[in-house]
């Protein structure tokens, strides 16, 4: 009996891209928002929190603010008090606050759609600034994650160092026109398929396509 094969990368990348097309055609964007000033605050609030609990917390801090002018003139205080659910509230809180009187200050109340002006604003890394530049402007990114930094090195599209090497990989091996899709399709099946407890690189459709010849679970290096 000849024993299986795995998937060159060319063939596991064509397959990846053609299995998450099928099942994520028109992937949402899962943290709920009106406009971009609206996303980059629950983009900053999902750091280190779920986006079904930002989701449960942005209308109360709406409430109290949702734009930049506004939200300027809300104590700190009282930021910190709506957001704890999304835990490390002082600093984000903080955050919130000083990027909303920058918007004022120095872009008219607007969130840049600029990659290095928005990795200036308090509270925003590279990560954030990927996603408002994906999802608010339509910008090609590619924000990596845990998840995806995961689900990379399981599917053998990086060495896996740490996530810049990951983004870099990846951004290599895709097509630029499905960069912004394919990293919601990627955080969908994860999160459905191949999670942290679900799979190990052995038992999910991509995982065992791609290689059919593992046997043992693969280990993944934390960013």
């Amino acid at each position: 009996m000849t024993k299986p094969e795995n998937l060159k990368k060319p063939e596991r990348v064509e397959f990846i891209l053609n299995r998450l097309q099928e099942l994520y055609p028109e992937p949402p964007i899962p943290l709920d928002h009106k406009d971009p000033y609206t996303l980059l605050v629950a983009v900053l609030l999902s750091a280190q929190c779920t986006d079904e609990r930002v989701n449960q917390v942005t209308p109360h801090l709406w409430q109290l603010a949702d734009n930049p002018k506004d939200m300027a003139k809300v104590p700190v205080e009282d930021i910190q008090a709506v957001i704890r659910p999304c835990g490390l509230s002082p600093q984000k809180a903080k955050a919130i606050s000083k990027l909303s009187q920058i918007l004022i200050d120095e872009h008219n109340g607007e969130v840049p759609a600029d990659m290095a002006e928005l990795e200036k604003l308090p509270g925003v890394g590279h990560k954030t600034a990927s996603v408002v530049m994906s999802q608010a402007f339509g910008v090609p990114a590619f924000p990596v994650d845990t998840h995806i930094h995961r689900l990379a090195q399981r599917w053998g599209l990086t060495s896996g160092k740490n996530v810049v090497q990951t983004e870099k990989d990846l951004k290599r091996l895709f097509p630029k026109d499905r960069w912004n899709a394919l990293h919601l399709q990627i955080i969908y099946y994860g999160r459905e398929y191949c999670s942290a407890r679900r799979c190990d690189g052995t038992v999910c459709d991509i995982c065992r396509t791609c290689y059919p010849a593992r046997k043992h679970p693969k280990r993944v290096q934390k960013p």
